[in-house]
């Protein structure tokens, strides 16, 4: 899932900050650009997990532009971070799909070139997609 992040560009005296806005608690800084963007991933997993456990939905990302209009952000710069959410989403369940024999070749395609894990990964981060952007 590809949340966005806002970026409080640091110098040589402060760090860079990210937070990424659907996500409570979700804070960070570095030293530099790239330490803050790693310590951003591990602050998104760390806070996904603790919802999980809380049993609390985890949040869908919405637009940049959504985030941009938000006065809190007014000239922090934005980029986009990937994060898996498939092992916050609860249990897994077997489900029987129907689907047309050049769509599942094209999905296994897609799936091999792009290293993910299993079709049904690709399914569920394809709704989840979907159902994000409805």
């Amino acid at each position: 899932m590809q949340y966005p992040i806002a970026i409080e560009w640091g110098d040589d005296q402060y760090a860079t900050g990210i937070v990424i806005p659907d996500i409570p608690g979700a804070i960070t800084a570095g030293d530099t650009t790239e330490q803050a963007y790693q310590l951003a991933v591990e602050v998104a997993h760390i806070q996904l997990e603790e919802l999980a456990n809380e049993g609390k939905d985890i949040p869908m990302p919405r637009s940049i532009a959504e985030h941009r209009k938000n006065p809190e952000f007014e000239g922090w710069g934005w980029g986009i971070i990937d994060i898996d959410v498939t092992p916050y989403l609860g249990k897994t369940e077997k489900v029987n799909v129907t689907l047309p024999g050049h769509v599942i070749r094209q999905i296994d395609n897609y799936v091999t070139a792009h290293g993910i894990k299993s079709r049904s990964a690709f399914l569920a981060n394809a709704a989840l997609e979907k159902l994000t952007h409805a």
